[in-house]
């Protein structure tokens, strides 16, 4: 998924006799139906460098299905730091759009809401099989063990993205391949007001990204084997503390980048403010921001020590876009059209160029546009060394109590206070008191 700034529990509880009315699209009679045959109402994701780059790539797509089945399709780009509460205020108002694009992290949160309509071998069969998608891609689409909550629209890891004259100004010939080489390096490249990383320290799913990923290479995990959360652990105490640490001890991330949390680090990136960028498939965002391909290099995402792969050595999230549909529906068969559109070949090959995502549909990834070097460190990523987020119920919450704690400790590392391994372990089991299962 993109970087999100999800909100508490609380706060979307809050919200709910506030935003109920600003829902659109979806019968609040609690069923579908194809009363508005005519009609679908979209929540796209935030996808492009802004919401007005996401309308430039969506609409003549939505003016085509229109001409092709006389459905009209309203488009709402909805922004990450929005769109996690939006969808909650929807499922529990019974007011929302009838198709909706969700991280793929939350979709066991959002199946377990009972509001999205469940892809079953039928409704799999109207878009030409469950088959067609990569494994990779169906395995973060909701609960193991029941029929998936959502369709993978966009495939996405997270690649390391290094400025080359900046590292050749610095005397270093190749990107670094562990963190250990990452921070020397890093090193070299903070100085004269420019940093060598750029991160969302103050974006919570962006946290959790990292930090999962970093748990993963210390052996650890963030719930036990049977879905309860378990934060503590000291593995994860130590991941956590490792990714705060490049800016707390390490000092290779500017200490502003605590404050970060709509893709200013992806701007630094593509204005030379920063040598190394940690992201989910930025190419087109950073064409987007006037950044030559020629300028950057894309290497895997470090691990502690030798190459990606499984176990320890775990470098990315399986990260990606899913494709929903609200049960309540006014237009059940318009909506199972649209997903059938979006999932098409010509469509799949159209927005994942346009995102330089990859496509989760196995036809698709024959275009020549998917075999760029980019490409291939990201599928190479995808295939041998990411790892879904847990599919649990509770992923949301854990989402935002761990990542919020993780903005904490990035903001006491801006302002000089110590991070140290005891106030890591407060922080997290803090976070754990506010897990529904804690």
């Amino acid at each position: 998924m993109r970087s999100i700034r999800a909100a508490a529990a609380g706060a979307v509880t809050l919200s709910l006799a506030l935003a109920a009315t600003a829902c659109g699209g979806g019968s609040a009679t609690g069923g579908g139906s194809n009363d508005s045959p005519k009609t679908l109402t979209y929540w796209a994701s935030n996808q492009g460098a802004s919401i007005e780059v996401d309308k430039k790539v969506l609409q003549p797509e939505l003016d085509k299905f229109e001409k092709q089945t006389g459905i009209k399709v309203k488009l709402e780009v909805v922004p990450w730091s929005d769109l996690l509460n939006r969808i909650l205020t929807a499922t529990t108002s019974g007011q929302g759009p009838d198709v909706l694009n969700i991280g793929n992290t939350w979709s066991a949160s959002l199946q377990a809401t009972g509001a999205l309509l469940p892809w079953d071998a039928k409704n799999f069969g109207k878009i030409g099989g469950r088959d067609r998608f990569e494994d990779s891609a169906l395995g973060s689409t909701g609960a193991e063990g029941e029929d998936p909550a959502a369709v993978p629209l966009y495939s996405m890891s997270y690649a390391l993205y290094y400025n080359k004259k900046m590292f050749a100004d610095a005397g270093i010939s190749k990107p670094p391949a562990t963190w250990d080489e990452l921070v020397a390096d890093g090193r070299k490249l903070s100085k004269d007001g420019k940093w060598a990383l750029g991160m969302e320290g103050s974006n919570p799913a962006e946290n959790i990204h990292h930090a999962f990923v970093f748990a993963k290479q210390h052996g650890a995990d963030f719930f036990t084997a049977d879905g309860k959360p378990d934060f503590t652990s000291d593995g994860t105490v130590a991941a956590v503390k490792q990714y705060v640490d490049l800016m707390a001890k390490d000092r290779v991330i500017a200490p502003g980048n605590a404050e970060y949390a709509q893709n200013q680090s992806v701007s630094d990136f593509a204005k030379g403010k920063t040598a190394m960028l940690l992201w989910q498939s930025a190419s087109a965002n950073l064409a987007s921001q006037g950044m030559s391909e020629d300028a950057y290099g894309i290497a895997p995402v470090p691990v502690q020590s030798g190459t990606p792969g499984t176990g320890k050595q775990v470098n990315s999230m399986v990260a990606g876009i899913n494709l929903a549909v609200f049960k309540n529906t006014d237009n059940t068969d318009g909506a199972t059209k649209f997903v059938k559109f979006m999932t098409s070949d010509a469509e799949q090959k159209i927005l994942n160029k346009a995102y330089s995502t990859i496509p989760p549909v196995k036809s698709a990834q024959s275009d020549a546009a998917f075999a760029t070097p980019a490409n291939a460190v990201l599928k190479d990523t995808l295939a041998k060394s990411a790892v879904a987020l847990p599919q649990v119920a509770d992923e949301s919450q854990f989402e935002t109590a761990v990542g919020t704690a993780i903005k904490g400790l990035f903001a006491d590392a801006a302002a000089g206070r110590p991070v140290t391994t005891a106030s890591v372990k407060a922080a997290l089991e803090k976070a754990q008191q506010q897990m529904p299962a804690a």
